[in-house]
């Protein structure tokens, strides 16, 4: 079956059989629309955090930052649900059959899926982190929901959750690599790893009510986010799994995707 023109299985639409090997289009678009969102946030947060979040107790706070919270969390339960519901509802039911041609599409599809999780997962668990840090050494905290963690704790760290388990949900249901060969454990710790963050923030909270301690990672009690974070280098773990998939996918198409024949 030739690399470039071969067929998909007999019954599937025409034109996934024409779809490019490789599109560049979700994953421009889904960077592009993230990261200017988090900056219209961040533009948000830069001029409502000091004019309506210092007291929690004051009625604008309810306004511009509790009313935040109210509307996100359902609104990313929600998405999180669907988002599993309809990789599942879609799922391949004959996988094994899957031509190379179309594997190789899927691959290039799930790359763009962790290349877009990686975006969120630098501007949750490294930029606002950062930045929260900052804000709880200069603002004392009258709430566990102050302006930092209602974009932080409960905004991005969401958002990067459920691009994580959309994108492991995509490889176990679309790709033979990660679904007919038992649970990748590189994967499984990519989204677990940064997913456990999340609960520690109960942790966290817990432990802020009692202690003051300098925003600092190697403060005792944000050692988990740490240790959770580290997780995120399963992705050469990952990368290997993808990356050997595709060498034995163009084995005798070397010539076509520019790589040295083997011997």
């Amino acid at each position: 079956m030739s690399l470039v023109t071969g067929t998909t299985r007999a019954g599937e639409a025409a034109a996934v059989t024409e779809a490019p090997v490789f599109d560049g289009k979700p994953v421009i678009i889904g960077t592009a629309v993230m990261c200017v969102f988090y900056l219209c946030v961040r533009i948000y947060e830069q001029y409502f955090g000091w004019y309506a979040g210092l007291d929690s107790f004051a009625p604008e706070f309810t306004t511009y930052w509790m009313t935040i919270l109210y509307i996100e969390e359902p609104v990313e339960l929600i998405s999180f649900l669907a988002l599993i519901g309809w990789m599942w509802k879609t799922r391949d039911k004959d996988i094994a059959s899957v031509q190379p041609r179309e594997e190789l599409r899927r691959i290039f599809y799930l790359l763009s899926w962790v290349f877009v999780y990686g975006v969120a997962i630098y501007w949750g668990a490294s930029y606002f982190t950062e930045q929260d840090g900052t804000w709880h050494m200069t603002v004392i905290r009258d709430t566990d929901f102050t302006p930092s963690h209602i974009i932080e704790f409960y905004m991005s760290y969401p958002m990067y959750i459920v691009m994580g388990v959309g994108g492991f949900m995509y490889a176990r249901t679309r790709l033979p690599t990660f679904a007919l060969k038992g649970w990748s454990i590189a994967y499984v710790l990519l989204f677990v790893g940064p997913f456990m963050i999340f609960p520690n923030v109960g942790l966290n909270e817990w432990g802020h009510t009692f202690w003051f301690m300098e925003e600092l990672f190697v403060a005792p009690l944000h050692w988990m986010f740490v240790f959770f974070g580290w997780f995120t280098l399963a992705i050469f773990g990952v990368s290997l799994q993808i990356f050997g998939r595709i060498m034995e996918l163009c084995a005798g198409y070397e010539d076509v995707v520019g790589l040295e024949p083997a011997e």
